[in-house]
């Protein structure tokens, strides 16, 4: 929010950030529009007395800090500085009998140091009193204006350090990383998963192909612990790579790893490296815990290798043979190890219908932002987005009716909207619960330039509906029949369902032999995933049919 505020205000100067440093509070805030309006010279600069010029003139007429408080009453009634430090911790207080002897003061003085009459005595009164209850000190904003000036430096021209730095420092706060994490990739920042063969306890900035990227670090994970991940990380760097699970759990030293903290590294896929299928790893965590306990025995009875290796870095273990997690259940596992959605989001396997349909991202729409004076009788932007429920509050409007304020995540990060639907307020209640994803359609509308679009929801629908009745299109290249019979056992009809199939048969003459196998069958991304895993198939494309109109929600 604070960047639309920058935005429109356009600061120029240091002095610049420090006041909107002061003004961005609850009281403030409201004089931040004729601040920035009488700085870019859209409105004329105006000072409620002549004599304030001299110490209005750097907020451009309005009052921003509490020194500018005490120097008003200097400059006017003639208080010495300590008499004016008492007449602004009278205000703050709002003691009635205190401000009543002050205000007397204050127009006695007004009319013998500057001629002032006593209405226009008590208006300045009035209007100092109402910036005196929320005043800010300005040797304090500008403390905070060089913190901001100088790590918005850093952030601009080193910023993989700036990340790394920053996450660390917020190492064990999930709901602050998810903050970093999709503020990096809103900003194009490389961000490389977390690695047991690369990663250290803490976040690091390393040399890739591409160039620099944060590495995620270890003790980023939940229920890992810092301690652990630097034991770890010094084996690897004094002895080498782990070149396999086995070679890992037989080197841990003592006390490194336990149950919990395999599960959240292996969720994590930390260990994707040495073992790609995570769900192999979680289902052989006895096993593999047993080795280390093992390895650790024989170091401690002296029963090393010839070579000093640890008794069963050489012995393979045998794992458990389970099927890999579908997409689904590994972003539901990472979400449990980082606390937020880490390599992709849910709303991404219903990328091909939420597209056909319009949707843009969030952050794409803010970005847009809204067009239009917003006057009362104009028509409102509005905009098609894919979003998860992350969580719902119900509420009363002052008419007594009911509506919800919803939080909402994408790919591009987090946003809130309110809808005043009637009958969509127990639907996002059971969307909340469940964690669905939803298309919706919302209205935008900003108060002024300063501040984000806000959002209301005029229609929802979830998306595994919008997937059974959309009309996409999924074209495939088979080069056997058991492929076509395994897609055939794939595929899901129904009544209501638009989805059309076209197969490629590829013969062994090269020739092409199309195969249309309807149009009334359900088709999603993760579906699509399914048959990539098929022998002899390859998907073409996967999107909406060429002829079809817009997504709708069947009757």
């Amino acid at each position: 929010l604070v960047g639309f505020t920058l935005a429109a205000v356009k600061p120029t100067n240091f002095g610049d950030i420090i006041a909107l440093v002061s003004l961005y509070r609850p009281g403030p805030m409201d004089n931040i529009p004729l601040f920035g309006r009488r700085k870019n010279g859209l409105e004329a600069i105006e000072y409620p007395h002549p004599r304030l010029e001299g110490i209005l003139a750097e907020t451009y007429g309005v009052f921003v800090y509490q020194e500018q408080v005490m120097q008003a009453a200097q400059v006017l009634a003639g208080y010495s500085l300590g008499d004016a430090d008492l007449l602004r911790r009278a205000m703050g207080k709002k003691i009635q009998a205190e401000m009543d002897a002050q205000r007397a003061r204050f127009a006695d003085g007004c009319k013998a140091v500057s001629d002032i009459d006593a209405p226009k005595a008590n208006e300045l009164f009035d209007l100092i009193d109402k910036f005196a209850g929320y005043g800010f000190n300005k040797s304090h904003a500008a403390a905070y204006a060089l913190l901001a000036y100088q790590t918005a430096w850093l952030k601009t021209h080193y910023p993989h350090e700036f990340y790394a730095a920053s996450m660390c420092f917020d190492m064990h706060q999930s709901e602050k990383l998810a903050v970093f994490v999709d503020d990096m990739r809103r900003n194009g920042i490389a961000l490389e998963a977390p690695d047991i063969n690369r990663s250290h306890a803490e976040f690091i900035v390393e040399q890739t192909v591409e160039g620099h990227a944060v590495r995620y670090g270890l003790a980023g994970i939940r229920n890992v612990g810092e301690k652990a991940m630097d034991a770890v990380a010094a084996e690897r760097e004094a002895k080498g790579r782990f070149d396999s699970l086995e070679d890992l759990f037989a080197r841990l030293p003592a006390g490194s790893m336990n149950r919990r903290q395999l599960e959240g590294l292996a969720c994590a896929g930390a260990f994707d490296g040495l073992e790609p299928n995570r769900a192999k790893v979680l289902a052989s965590a006895d096993t593999l815990l047993a080795s280390a306990d093992e390895a650790e025995r024989s170091r401690n009875s002296g029963q090393a290798g010839l070579f000093g290796e640890g008794g069963q870095s050489g012995q393979q273990l045998r794992l458990a043979e389970v099927q890999p997690w579908s997409r689904a259940e590994q972003m539901a596992k990472e979400r449990e190890a980082f606390g937020f959605y880490f390599a992709a989001h849910p709303v991404e396997q219903f990328r091909a219908v939420a597209s056909a349909n319009g949707a843009c991202s969030h952050a794409s729409v803010i970005a847009t932002g809204v067009s239009g004076t917003g006057n009362p009788g104009e028509a409102r932007n509005t905009a098609v987005l894919a979003a998860m429920v992350e969580g719902v509050q119900r509420r009363k409007t002052r008419r007594g009716k009911d509506f919800v304020m919803a939080d909402f995540s994408d790919a591009s990060g987090q946003f809130l909207a309110s809808c005043f639907e009637e009958g969509l307020v127990e639907s996002f209640q059971r969307w909340a619960a469940d964690g669905v994803c939803v298309l919706l359609t919302v209205e935008l509308d900003s108060p002024s330039p300063e501040e984000p679009p806000r959002l209301t929801v005029r229609h929802a629908v979830p998306l595994s509906e919008v997937t059974n009745t959309a009309r996409m299109r999924l074209e495939c290249d088979v080069w056997t029949v058991e492929a076509v019979q395994q897609v055939a056992l794939l595929l899901e009809r129904g009544e209501n369902r638009r989805g059309e199939v076209l197969l490629n048969l590829r013969l062994a003459s090269g020739e092409r032999v199309p195969l249309r196998l309807g149009w009334n069958f359900a088709l999603s991304g993760e579906l699509v995933e399914t048959l990539e895993g098929i022998e002899g198939l390859t998907v073409v494309s996967f999107g909406k049919q060429r002829t079809g109109g817009h997504l709708r929600r069947a009757a």
